[in-house]
């Protein structure tokens, strides 16, 4: 078997990881951004708001998350555009592609707990369903989560049985690492496809993600899994990947320049990558804190700042987890 096909089975198959809902934080298998801080959407909400403003989208435009979760990260989104401008959900239309039906139900469920009918929701299981004019599309930690191939020196790697075996003569998967000089390594499969998908659903879009990884592919293997707040290499002599598969997630460092040639190769242009402290301080977090101190009592306005540093100090997710921007226009 593939290794991508096994990654596809371990996380999307029906039983796989991501098939059901999963808790995160404490009592779940790893925290995100989302679970660490409300002001993370709202961030996001701001800039939305901003790009209405100078006039990139319109205010009808669509808001749309890709791979939601739980619809956390969308309602927070949606709280914070309330906050900050209300009329605006009589406009926006707001949209999740998320292919599993008991997730679907999950976020509409939790969405119309959340707004009633003062939002406008649609779902969809994949890009292809989706055909709009303008749009802001956001996916937090997305293209760690693509099936991807195993590469080591000129050959790629087989399943058998719980065995990984290098063997295989793949050319395209060569021709990737011998493009991004990877003598070993993953390869994610998808990008290319995913990028057009986005390029052919909208005429205008800006589209943000934040994801863990490099510009520049690392030089070894960074395939990992994690289990209960444990991360455990792929490769541990000790590992028990019978016992793990779709139990627990598997996960890689994104590549960001094989993402960045996807977008370009589909037309769309690539804008910047940042770590998340720069990106999230350059669209306004600590002028949301401002506002916070001035309404909220000082204990409320601590309890939140400490959640913000998670989100923006270099120790914690600030500067290992990046932003990536595109835009089409």
């Amino acid at each position: 078997m593939r290794f991508s096909d096994y990654m596809s089975e371990w996380l999307y198959s029906e039983n796989g990881y991501y098939a059901t809902y999963k808790s995160i934080g404490k009592g779940g298998d790893f925290y995100t951004s989302v679970s660490s801080s409300k002001f993370f959407g709202g961030t996001i909400a701001k800039h939305i708001i901003s790009l209405i403003d100078d006039g990139f989208l319109k205010k009808n435009s669509v808001i749309c998350e890709i791979g939601a979760h739980h619809g956390y990260f969308l309602a927070d989104i949606i709280e914070f555009i309330y906050t900050l401008r209300p009329k605006l959900l009589e406009t926006l239309e707001f949209v999740i592609i998320e292919r599993f039906d008991a997730l679907q139900q999950f976020q509409k469920n939790y969405l119309k707990e959340s707004f009633g009918d003062a939002i406008k929701l649609r779902h969809y299981k994949s890009l292809k369903e989706l055909k709009c004019k303008e749009a802001f599309f956001i996916a937090n930690e997305i293209f760690d989560a693509f099936a991807c191939e195993l590469y080591y020196k000129g050959k790629t790697a087989r399943v058998d049985g719980s065995e990984i075996v290098f063997d295989v003569d793949n050319e395209w998967v060569s021709e990737k690492a011998k493009k991004y000089h990877k003598d070993r390594g993953e390869i994610a499969i998808g990008y290319e496809e995913f990028a057009l998908d986005m390029a052919s659903a909208c005429d205008r879009f800006e589209f943000m993600s934040f994801d863990y990884g490099e510009m520049q592919a690392r030089p070894d293997f960074s395939i990992r899994v994690y289990s209960k707040h444990e991360v455990i290499p792929f490769f541990d002599e000790n590992i028990k990947r019978d016992e793990l598969f779709a139990n627990s997630d598997i996960t890689y460092d994104v590549t960001f320049e094989h993402v960045k040639d996807a977008y370009v190769e589909a037309g769309v242009e690539f804008i910047e990558l940042k770590a998340q402290m720069v990106a999230l301080v350059n669209m306004g977090i600590l002028e949301l804190l401002e506002i916070l101190k001035e309404k909220a009592d000082e204990k409320i306005y601590k309890q939140e700042l400490e959640k913000v540093k998670i989100l923006i100090m270099p120790n914690f997710l600030g500067e290992r987890f990046k932003m990536i921007k595109f835009r089409k226009q």
